[in-house]
């Protein structure tokens, strides 16, 4: 039995990865702003619940004693507001990580988990069918381009201090708690717009691949293998399978029984065609990750989605 920090606890991947953890025997302390009353995770007595700034070094300083393993899970930008402010994720993500990897060897932390992207780290290369671990990062956006830097200052941690660390590039994650409100993940905004009615937007022809992991399957795996001697220290972890925009409309349109109306859009600058994961590393390693199929994970995304939407209009 481990014990643990969680940093972003109460966050869409962080909030799941808190309940896999204690599935699996493990105790948690959950770090995070919790800003509401709202505990997104499960109750379990093995949790401690430590409200917390992650841009105050005092709050790091208490939640990291004690505990072996941190997973850093939490960001203070998404793609598109580091995009609107670069400058923002330098200070803050970039910045405070590098704060919170001292604090660690200060610590004597056993190993910090850090969730990269695997959706846009690697940028565009039309030359490659999918992107292995060992592929030249060729990050377009400032979010990207900052989680790479943040991989970067961990290995410089581990090669300077020992700080023993792990690279999670992680694909397309949806399902339940996905904050649909914030328009980051394609899925929810898809599946939200069409409950309701209303016209669902795609850029360019459809055609742009991703990589799309149900949310319960990506905590399974990385409390399968976070305490192992890695072969590796960076690991792509996805579904392993490509699926256009246009096959999530289909199955979209499967799991609401609705019409759909579709709205084209030019493709921005900085969007990526195809981000299709080499997830071969993994599965050698720790055996193949079980896997939801996309038309069960979408139509439990789907009711999670009508349950909420059900939920803010009683309260209304």
């Amino acid at each position: 039995m481990a014990k643990t920090l969680v940093l972003g606890a109460n966050g869409f991947i962080g909030s799941h990865l808190v309940d896999s953890l204690v599935d699996a025997g493990h105790t948690v302390r959950a770090f995070d702003r919790f800003s509401s009353d709202k505990y997104m995770f499960n109750n379990s007595e093995n949790i401690e619940v430590i409200a917390g700034d992650y841009l105050n070094l005092n709050d790091l300083d208490q939640a990291l004693n004690d505990v072996e393993y941190v997973f850093h899970f939490i960001s203070t930008t998404t793609p598109a507001s580091a995009e609107n402010d670069p400058v923002v994720d330098v200070d803050t993500n970039i910045r405070m990580s590098v704060e919170l990897f001292k604090l660690c060897v200060s610590k004597k932390i056993g190993k910090v988990i850090f969730a990269s992207t695997g959706g846009a780290v690697y940028g565009n290369n039309d030359k490659l069918t999918s992107f292995k671990e060992t592929d030249t990062p060729y990050p377009v956006s400032p979010y990207a381009i900052g989680k790479l830097t943040i991989e970067h200052y961990l290995r410089y941690f581990r090669v300077k201090h020992g700080l023993g660390s792990l690279v999670l590039r992680i694909s397309n994650p949806y399902g339940e708690r996905q904050p649909f409100h914030r328009k980051q993940g394609v899925i929810p905004i898809f599946l939200e717009n069409i409950y309701q009615d209303k016209p669902i937007t795609v850029l360019g022809d459809g055609s742009m691949t991703r990589d799309y992991i149900y949310v319960k399957d990506l905590a399974n795996g990385i409390v399968s293998m976070f305490q192992q001697d890695t072969i590796e220290d960076t690991y792509n972890m996805g579904a392993g399978v490509a699926t256009s925009v246009n096959q999530l409309i289909e199955v979209a349109r499967e799991v609401s029984q609705k019409e759909i109306l579709i709205e084209h859009k030019e493709v921005p600058p900085t969007f990526l065609q195809k981000v299709d994961l080499d997830t071969s590393s993994f599965n050698r390693e720790f055996g193949r990750l079980a896997v939801t199929s996309l038309n069960d994970g979408m139509a439990r995304t789907y009711d999670y989605i009508r349950r909420e939407i059900g939920k803010t209009e009683n309260e209304e």
